[in-house]
Formats: structure tokens, sequence, C-alpha cells
């Protein structure tokens, strides 16, 4: 539990069922470990939340502090990221590292990777999965409960679906998954929130990546974990250098670079790491803003052992891509190439794709997986 809505109204929904249910808030980040003083324990608020949740669900609940496995699994690889002018997704990094990693090796069966778990864990995501039951490849006595797999599915709520930031958990972590509000809408959530009297009803939802925190801007944060970089912005066109900036994580592709003195607003359409050097371009349309293939040297699929087989034929596999949160799903051609690397080629360019971005795939409304994005081209 997150001391949000969604999380409480999904404890409220299992408390009416027929589980050994027990509640767990886990600490990922606290600002005091930064500042060194008592200010910014925004995590205490959550904490106090979910346990008047419990208190009145009559739940056990415990505190589980995860800052250091948060710290050196997702904070610390990002930052690199972050600080060679790479756009990692952390969100992403916390689901499969932490809520689906970290916390399943501490609580109870953390080691259960059977096909018949003994414990579950539930979220507040707006997500789904259904069991899907393959045919036995051999004659060989296999009970139909082993066969099943499970599958991420989109969820009710397609303003509010989440299964992009799922989208790298592994099928062991998916299978003891349980998504209690994925058949309903966020306001249907807030409803039963309000019938039920808890006390997170109409608390607002949180926004941004959790170590941030929501009055803090960005550039300014990773400020103070990477030093100052200095190097060329250059118009790519004419190769004209046009102000400095302060570390290739300052900016992102597609970003408007904000120069003064230009008669057009420039936007970032390259980074090179070598040069320490940003490229911009005029206008936020221009063409080499765009591409069509995105490369994913270590796609992970949910099914390691069952992609789509169409990935390795000529044709290609036809699927749908998202390559960040809450963009319409693109339909691509998918294929993997004979150094391993899988070719994602869209159906129409994509604006502003950053090396970096988790690229997730689906067939239909059934997630198959995600990798990071390592390059992009036109064709």
């Amino acid at each position: 539990m997150s001391g949000g809505v969604d999380s409480s109204v999904s404890a409220m929904l299992l408390a009416q069922e027929d589980y050994d249910l027990s509640a767990v808030y886990m600490r990922n980040w606290d600002t005091r470990d930064e500042s060194g003083t008592d200010k910014g324990c925004e995590w205490e608020k959550d904490w106090e939340d979910v346990q008047l949740v419990c208190r009145k669900l009559g739940l056990p609940c415990e505190l589980i502090d995860l800052s250091r496995e948060y710290w050196l699994r997702v904070f610390e690889p990002s930052l690199r990221q972050w600080e060679s002018g790479v756009s990692p997704n952390p969100d992403v990094d916390c689901n499969r590292e932490i809520k689906f990693g970290a916390l399943l090796e501490k609580l109870p069966g953390g080691h259960d990777t059977g096909h018949r778990p003994t414990t579950w864990v539930a979220t507040g995501h707006y997500a789904s999965k259904t069991w899907d039951s393959p045919t036995p490849k051999s004659s060989q006595a296999i009970s139909k409960e082993s066969l099943k797999r499970p599958r991420l599915m989109r969820s009710a709520d397609k303003h509010k679906d989440q299964t992009y930031f799922l989208s790298s958990i592994s099928e062991t972590g998916l299978r003891r998954a349980l998504f209690p509000i994925g058949h309903l809408t966020k306001p249907e959530v807030r409803e039963l929130a309000k019938q039920h009297d808890l006390s997170t009803a109409e608390r607002p939802d949180s926004v941004g990546i959790c170590f941030v925190g929501e009055r803090r801007k960005f550039s300014g944060f990773l400020g103070t974990y990477i030093p100052p970089k200095p190097g060329p912005i250059i118009d790519k066109l004419s190769g004209k250098v046009l102000a400095e900036h302060q570390g290739l994580w300052t900016f992102t592709i597609g970003q408007n670079a904000r120069i003064l003195g230009m008669k057009e607003k420039m936007f970032v359409v390259e980074k090179d790491a070598e040069r320490n050097a940003i490229f911009v371009v005029p206008g936020s349309t221009h063409s080499s803003l765009f591409s069509s293939v995105m490369n994913v040297p270590d796609f992970a699929w949910i099914w390691k052992d069952a992609p789509p087989p169409e990935i390795d034929s000529p044709e290609g596999a036809s699927l749908l891509l998202q390559h960040r949160y809450r963009m319409t799903p693109e339909k691509c051609i998918v294929k993997r190439m004979p150094n391993g690397i899988l070719r994602i080629k869209c159906e129409q360019p994509q604006q502003a794709v950053t090396p970096g971005q988790v690229a997730t795939l689906w067939d239909g409304d059934w997630c198959l997986g995600s990798g990071v994005i390592e390059s992009t081209s036109v064709s």
C-alpha cells in the first residue's frame, strides 16, 4: 500500500474476500537521507495514511525499508544514465527491481517460483491479468494448473492504464501478482472509497518520480548529484555553436533549448557523449526529430521462452508499440536481427524518440514485454 486511494481500495476489495491478508508499505526514499536534517519526511504522511486505512479495514500492516535496494538497483544506475545523456525510466525499473523484486524477496514465500504460488502480492496498479493454458508438447502427464501462464493485460480504464510501467516484470513476479482494481475506472475507485468511508478517498494522485517530489524541478534535483559538465549547443544544420549547456542530462530529445536571441525556437535533436555536445534544429516539427526505427538490444519478453515466432520470419511480427506512457499505441513490425537486436519499425514516424526510453510491445491488449531503446533511425 502506498497511502493513495488506488491501493486503499485494492486492500478493501481483498478484505471482502477469503484471503489471509496483511498490508505492506515500502519506504523507498527519504529526503532526509539527502539533506541530513529532519526536513522532508514525505513518506511519513503516506505511512500514516496506510495505517489509517488498515485500522478501518482491520488489517495488520508493516513498513519495510527498501531504500538501500532502491538506491543500488534503481537510482544509482539511472543516475549514471542521465549523466551520459541517456533518459532512463526509473518507474519501470522500480516495478521490476523493487515491487516485484526486492519486496518479494523479503515477504513470506519470497523464493516461491513454482506454478502454484502460496503467497500473492496485490497492488493498486491499473492493470489486469489473465491465464493462458497452452497445449502440452509431449504426452508427459502434466496437470492443467501447472500449464497455465500469466498474461499481463490492459486495465478497463484506458486513460489510467499502467501496464507500460509493469512491462519489465518477470513471469515469476507476474504469476504472484493480483490487480484488484484492474476492472474499474478511476472515478469508480474513488466512489468506492467514499462509500466505504476510506480516509484516502479524496487524496490527490501523486505525480512524477518518487525521489524528486512534486515541488522540485527535475534538473535542479539531478544537479545535486551530478556535477556540471559544460559543453556546446550546436545548430545541426549550420554547425554553428549557439550556446553552452551545463550537462547532457539537462536536456532531453525534443525539448525546447530556450536559446536567447534566436528568431525561432530551437529543439534538441541529438546528444553526442564523446563531444559532450547537444545538437538542435529550428522548430518542433523538423524532419530530423522524427524516426521510424528503434533498436532494442536486450528486449525482455515476459514469457522468455516464447516470444512471437514471427519475429524470426522475413515478414516480422505485427504488434503494437508504446515508447512513452499515455501515447496512443502505434502499429509496428518487429524483427529479431541475427545479432539478437530487436528492430522495431513503426507504421508512422515517431517524434522525439529518446535512447533510454522503454519500448513496450503488445499483442492487442496483451503486454508481451519491454526493453530499453539503444538507438533510432529513419528507416
